[in-house]
């Protein structure tokens, strides 16, 4: 998954708090919270469950693609990108689509659609402003969250990178220095997934 689930209940967190009681009201707030981090927990699952799909398919083939000399990643690429547009997948990684954020723009306009249908539906939730300026308030924050998210990212590979000995990016020991020196930037700008 592209956020870490303890990110994404954050992210779910902070959404609620910030709209919440100016955009839109709620009565439940823990359920408030489990209901945005659950739409933007099964958006970025649709893509996971797809790649996997990708995979077992060309296990499949693998002494086929061997023997002609054909290279996994390509046809990867070119099977979920088949598989993207039949089924109409608006693809979650933004480094994909050209943004520099780890979510696509499209995605996150398609998760704040979703999480507004969503609470329209929901008991415990009133909407105080018109649908669109909410949804338009979840993109930006939701773009704000994952840019600071990005550098705080950056910050951690960087850290990681600057260890005197080589730590090849991938290993086992590069992702626990990572998940650490990420933990530790996001407590510096005041951000506690542990909460």
């Amino acid at each position: 998954m592209l956020l870490a689930k303890e990110f994404i209940q954050y992210l779910g967190n902070e959404i609620v708090k910030r709209l919440h009681p100016l955009i839109l009201e709620t009565s439940d707030i823990a359920a408030s919270t489990q209901l945005v981090a659950g739409i933007i927990e099964e958006e970025l699952a649709v893509e996971d469950r797809l790649n996997e799909e990708v995979r077992e398919l060309l296990s499949q083939y693998s002494e086929y693609m061997r023997r002609e000399g054909v290279s996994y990643q390509e046809m990867f690429r070119r099977i979920k990108n088949t598989m993207v547009q039949q089924r109409k997948v608006i693809r979650a990684s933004g480094r994909d689509t050209g943004d520099s954020m780890k979510l696509s723009r499209d995605k996150i306009n398609d998760i704040s659609h979703k999480i507004v249908s969503a609470a329209q539906k929901a008991r415990f939730f009133r909407l105080k402003k018109p649908t669109n300026d909410i949804r338009l308030e979840i993109v930006r924050y939701f773009t704000e969250v994952l840019t600071t998210e990005d550098k705080v990212d950056r910050a951690a590979r960087q850290k990681v990178r600057s260890i005197k000995r080589d730590i090849p990016e991938g290993s086992e020991e590069f992702d626990l220095l990572h998940r650490r020196y990420y933990a530790e930037e996001l407590k510096r700008l005041g951000i506690d997934l542990g909460r």
